[in-house]
């Protein structure tokens, strides 16, 4: 194997050597840069799989630097640094295309991880280039349903990751199959004979998460009658799913963070760490970019944990895929509760394919199994669905208004779109003030004061003589 050639920038030769030096100890082929300039060149010049920086230049902007290296080689991997550190700086670095910001003076043998990381990351992008997986047929993975492009996407990401031990960050609504995405994950790697451990962060009280994430010793709390592993210890050799990991609270999360940078567990109670070789997938149906915005989660760990991004689309972003999963859950329904249901007849679909599925697909597959259960046999017709899907007070999904660069009257634009559903209510009620309402899912005295109060009534009072 080749052996990976990193380039070293920095302007404080004692420091630009010592990094040489210890990268050289290593096992990597190492050049050295003493500033932006030079480095700059020797990275149009040459073929470097990663370059590490100090960003802090005097003639110079960090980030400006950074996206002009990336300008020259997107491939490279950038590990920057600096003495001088804030969230707006990193967040800047990070966006630019940094792979890791690090805090000077740092860690050495987190400097080797990372570089470990940043490496393996690579290759997965080159290899994913030379070798495109082919999908064109696609329909399911691991019990994954979806042809769209949306989910095709997704499905080749699954399998370029899977054969890395890179960490990954699932994130999406919930009900759109995260833990399944992480069981294929694991299901489709080289790790795939060992265990594969779940944990919901935010089902485990928190006073009861540490041990449970890392294990305690005997004696160690009140209830600690005998030693226990934590589920790093289980899931050894494996994977572990840790699942809603943005409720996870802040003093846990520098634990976890201390795990991932050493690979090392320490019992509660404990005093002698244990090693563990353990793949990451973590998920969460929260913003983690808002909440390290807002202090709410740890930056340095939402980047430690977000190697992969792996972004879920919720189901009403990818309506293609309705009638397929539709179709898979009546069959899946009918083998498990013996029933002979058919199908969906026309209105039906159209009802459900326009429907927003705030559940996502955990929604849909529960109506599916409702509808065979109460239905029997025979096709599933309007009268059997539940009230909340039929005709109008379903959620469907409505067109976005798109902003002129003139503006709008947010006003009128309201009032105007609140009129024209009263209308279409109306009409499709044949002017029925009573069944209107209920395609609104208003009370009926609040239909009709709105219509007197928008001077509506004519036209309801027209709609029903012509009914």
């Amino acid at each position: 194997m080749e052996t990976p050639s990193i380039l070293v920038m920095d302007e404080d030769k004692k420091t630009l050597d010592f990094l040489a030096a210890f990268l050289i100890f290593k096992g990597y082929h190492v050049v050295q840069a003493p500033d932006g300039p030079d480095a700059l060149q020797k990275i149009e010049q040459g073929d470097w799989q990663m370059l590490i920086a100090d960003t802090r230049m005097p003639k110079a902007s960090g980030v400006e630097f950074v996206k002009r290296v990336k300008s020259l080689r997107p491939e490279i991997i950038i590990i920057a640094y600096s003495p001088f550190v804030s969230n707006e700086t990193t967040a800047n670095l990070l966006r630019a295309g940094a792979f890791f910001f690090l805090e000077k003076p740092f860690n050495l043998e987190r400097l080797e991880s990372l570089v470990k990381q940043g490496l393996e990351h690579q290759a997965l992008q080159l290899r994913t280039l030379r070798h495109p997986p082919k999908l064109k047929n696609r329909e399911q993975l691991n019990n994954i349903i979806g042809d769209s492009e949306k989910m095709l996407t997704l499905f080749e990401m699954v399998e370029k990751v899977a054969g890395t031990d890179s960490t990954v960050l699932i994130q999406g609504e919930s009900g759109t199959g995260k833990e399944m995405v992480a069981r294929a994950i694991h299901d489709l790697s080289q790790r795939s004979g060992r265990s594969f451990i779940a944990v919901n962060c935010a089902a485990i009280p928190d006073e009861l998460l540490e041990s449970e994430l890392f294990g305690h010793v005997k004696g160690s709390f009140t209830g600690a009658v005998v030693s226990r592993m934590g589920r790093f210890e289980l899931a050894d050799k494996g994977t572990l799913f840790l699942d809603e990991i943005g409720d996870m609270k802040p003093n846990l999360q520098v634990k976890l963070l201390r795990v991932l940078q050493t690979r090392e567990v320490e019992p509660v109670g404990g005093s002698r760490p244990k090693k563990v070789d353990v793949r990451i997938i973590a998920a969460t149906n929260q913003n983690l970019d808002q909440m390290v915005a807002g202090k709410l989660f740890r930056e340095d760990l939402f980047y430690r944990l977000s190697v992969i991004p792996i972004l879920l689309p919720p189901l009403r972003e990818r309506d293609a895929d309705i009638a397929l999963l539709l179709n898979f859950f009546l069959k899946k329904f009918n083998a498990a509760n013996n029933r002979n249901i058919e199908g969906f007849d026309s209105q039906v679909m159209e009802i459900l394919t326009n429907y927003a599925w705030p559940g996502n697909v955990r929604e849909l597959e529960n109506l599916v199994e409702r509808l065979v259960i109460v239905t029997g046999s025979g096709v599933v017709r309007y009268h059997d669905l539940p009230e909340k899907y039929r005709g109008g007070r379903a959620a469907a999904r409505v067109p976005p208004v798109l902003l002129s660069k003139t503006g709008i009257c947010l006003h009128s634009a309201v009032e105007e779109f609140e009129n024209d559903l009263i209308l279409q209510a109306l009409q499709k009620s044949g002017g029925n003030k009573k069944e209107a309402a209920i395609l609104l899912n208003l009370k009926r005295t609040t239909l009709i004061e709105k219509l007197k109060k928008k001077n509506l009534a004519t036209n309801a009072n027209h709609l029903a003589e012509k009914r």
